[in-house]
């Protein structure tokens, strides 16, 4: 090899190449990481030594990830850490709290900036009907500092991963202040902890008061461990590759880009496999960023818990997500009033959220709906303080999804996911709290509303309605009629099944709008978004051809296959799982090392050929 040739070989190392980001489901991640795990087997039980190769390594992953934005990730860990001391240091309370919010802000202000720019500048041209455009400041100081006009100024990148990274250190400095955590005191250490790299783009979010303690122990595998971790790293590669990859290439992303192109039965089924192809992505990441992590002695947070077995939409959000499910809860929910009361955020919150849905949408009619349900709201809470406590929660629940909507994306559609499924957990709060005679009659008055608006102002989010509630009332009916014909007869796996259908369902839907703001650039997301949630449902709910879906199965079989095949292990047994990752954890060490080889060679017929980045990678 000549010089030439090393140096285009060193090169291609260092340098950033934002068509090839470094992925856990490339070759060269895992010879990456094969010698960094060679060179941390020799500083695993010198803490401070392990933890400082570690930071500086996942720094380089972040670079070879995202490029020069790992600056931004530098000036957040040095920030934090600095704050994070002198808010401990503080004697007086007062003092303390002034210099948590102050980190506080200034994270939320980085993310603010890089991830809402352009959604603020929107819904500030919307009020005052000005034509403000964006600027990159940043880019603009480098250009002027480099004598340069390398960077673009006219747009605004996001940052991989810096949602994750900004919450890590917004909960470090908050469990400081509440001393459920001591601060860090050797920035080495600090540093590895916010950019620890298997959960560094795409979480989990790693709490500050489980994670720090694990900084000063020593390293400790046990052999089922390693066999555990295996699996996890196995368990994942095969969700991302076989699973999620092959559904979005041949199927999900084709109809989610040209819904008018496909037949109403391909866009729904589109729907039911993305619910199942973003789960398969996701929790496929999670399960490989926990396997790569327990092989450093490094313990990360559940972040799935078979979502779709929830039988309600506040169940399901104590399966998904769940890193960020408990952050929101104990960083947003609870500060709010909780369930307890409501606070001065609580109404702030929720009318400048009321204030940018209406400005952003441009409509008087939503404006009058937002504002009769603030009025009837008003005249619950005066007239009927017992309903105060409930209006409260409520409104607090209701804000923390739509600021959860909000954290994944700066777009109208982001929104309205975050608010359909606020509005699915007060609905469950509503429907289990009543008879089964109430919910009957209910859902026959809000058909019956359907069918009727339909019949005079038909549209196919109407028709859609008119389908769904339907279908809801019906399995109401039945098992009302039979509550009245068997009184003491109760299936308990019936009404579970009947629940977890509909918030499959349920789920399924609002994904329209997670699905359809996900993948674009933010100067244009709010349109391109919600042109594609309306195509979409303009095709779910016209004419159907039945005659068409033999057809459609006969040309999709293997990805019709994959999706039931998906579904199926997914409902299995909890008990089931435990007991197959068991004995894969304890086999001999040569019947392991073959069945990973297999593994592997499976896992390579299904690579595609386009690279397929992790879809939270955006977040």
């Amino acid at each position: 090899m000549n010089l030439e040739n090393i140096k285009i070989f060193f090169t291609n190392i260092f340098s950033f190449d934002e068509k090839y980001p470094l992925l856990f489901t490339q070759f060269y991640f895992w010879a990456f990481f094969a010698l960094v795990f060679a060179v941390f087997s020799f500083t695993r039980n010198k803490c401070l030594l392990r933890n400082a190769f570690l930071f500086f390594v996942s720094l380089f992953f972040y670079y070879k990830t995202s490029g020069l934005f790992v600056i931004i990730l530098a000036i957040t860990t040095l920030y934090g850490f600095f704050i994070g001391k002198r808010t401990e240091r503080s004697q007086r309370h007062g003092l303390k709290k002034m210099w948590m919010i102050v980190g506080v802000v200034l994270n939320l202000a980085v993310l603010f900036y890089f991830k809402y720019a352009y959604f603020f500048t929107d819904s500030y041209n919307a009020l005052v009907h000005s034509n403000l455009k964006v600027v990159n400041h940043f880019a603009l100081w480098a250009n002027e500092l480099s004598g340069t006009n390398y960077f673009d100024a006219s747009k605004i990148l996001l940052p991989v991963g810096i949602s994750f990274y900004t919450f890590q250190s917004i909960s470090y400095l908050v469990d400081v202040y509440r001393e459920k955590c001591k601060a860090i005191t050797n920035i080495l250490d600090f540093g590895f902890y916010v950019s620890f790299f298997p959960g560094l783009v795409a979480g989990p979010i790693i709490r500050a008061d489980q994670f720090v303690p694990q900084l000063y122990k020593k390293y400790f595998l046990s052999r089922r461990q390693f066999g555990i971790a295996i699996f996890w790293i196995i368990n994942g590669l095969a969700k991302k590759i076989i699973m999620s990859d092959y559904l979005a290439v041949n199927f999900v992303d084709r109809v989610f880009d040209n819904p008018h192109l496909f037949t109403p039965f391909e866009n729904l089924s589109a729907l039911f496999i993305y619910s199942l192809q973003v789960y398969a992505d996701f929790s496929g990441y999670t399960d490989i960023a926990i396997g790569v992590a327990m092989l450093m002695g490094f313990y990360l947070p559940m972040n799935f818990n078979s979502p779709y077995k929830a039988t309600n939409a506040g169940n399901f959000w104590k399966r998904w997500h769940i890193s960020l499910s408990n952050w929101l809860k104990d960083y947003l929910y609870i500060p709010m009033g909780g369930n307890r009361n409501a606070t001065p955020a609580t109404y702030i919150i929720i009318v400048g959220v009321a204030l940018i849905a209406v400005f952003l949408s441009g409509s008087w009619v939503l404006a009058g709906v937002l504002g009769i349900i603030a009025f009837v709201l008003a005249l619950f809470a005066i007239f009927w303080p017992a309903a105060r406590k409930k209006i409260s929660t409520n409104i607090n629940n209701m804000n923390t999804m739509l600021l959860g909507g909000l954290w994944h994306g700066a777009s109208w559609n982001f929104m309205i996911w975050g608010g359909l499924n606020g509005l699915g957990i007060l609905v469950y709060k509503f429907w289990k709290s009543v008879k089964l005679y109430v919910r009957t009659l209910v859902i026959l008055l809000i058909f019956g509303a359907f069918v009727v608006c339909n019949y005079y102002f038909p549209s196919p989010l109407l028709w859609i309605g008119c389908i769904w509630t339907g279908g809801i009332f019906a399995g109401t009916l039945i098992k009302q009629l039979g509550a009245i014909i068997f009184p003491k007869a109760h299936v308990s796996w019936l009404d579970k099944t009947w629940g977890i259908m509909q918030t499959f369902v349920f789920i399924s839907f609002t994904r329209l709008f997670f699905r359809s703001g996900s993948n674009l650039d933010p100067a244009t997301a709010n349109a391109t978004a919600w042109n594609t949630a309306k195509s979409m449902v303009t095709q779910i709910g016209g004419h159907w051809d039945f005659t068409l879906i033999p057809s459609i199965f006969s040309a999709y079989k293997y990805v019709f296959v994959l999706f039931v095949l998906g579904m199926i292990i997914h409902w299995l047994p909890e008990r089931w799982k435990r007991w197959y990752r068991y004995n894969f954890a304890v086999m001999p060490l040569w019947v392991m090392a073959l069945v990973v080889v297999v593994a592997i060679f499976v896992l390579y017929q299904f690579v595609t050929a386009d690279l397929q980045p992790f879809i939270y990678f955006q977040f």
